[in-house]
C-alpha cells in the first residue's frame, strides 16, 4: 500500500512539473503552449523531461527550460 502511494504522488509531482514546465518553455521562446509541445514532442524535449524530470524540477526553470531547448537543437529544432 505505501508503496502505491509513492507512485501516485511521484506521478502527480511528474504531472504536476510537466504541465508547468511547457507553458514556461512557450514563454521563454514566444511560442503558444501548443506550439511548445508539439516542437518539445517533435525534438525529443519531451522525452528528456519525461526521463529527467527528477533532476530537472530541482533547480530553477530557467536550466529546464534551456537543457530542453538545447536537446531540442541537438536533435533539428530551429528555435
Amino acid at each position: 500500500m505505501e508503496t502505491e502511494q509513492l507512485q501516485d504522488t511521484e506521478l502527480q509531482d511528474r504531472v504536476t512539473f510537466t504541465t508547468f514546465i511547457i507553458p514556461e518553455f512557450a514563454l521563454a521562446y514566444k511560442m503558444t503552449v501548443q506550439e511548445a509541445y508539439r516542437y518539445l514532442k517533435k525534438y525529443g524535449g519531451l522525452d528528456y523531461l519525461y526521463r529527467h524530470w527528477w533532476a530537472l524540477h530541482t533547480d530553477t526553470p530557467y536550466w529546464a527550460i534551456r537543457s530542453m531547448f538545447h536537446i531540442c537543437r541537438k536533435n533539428g529544432g530551429l528555435r
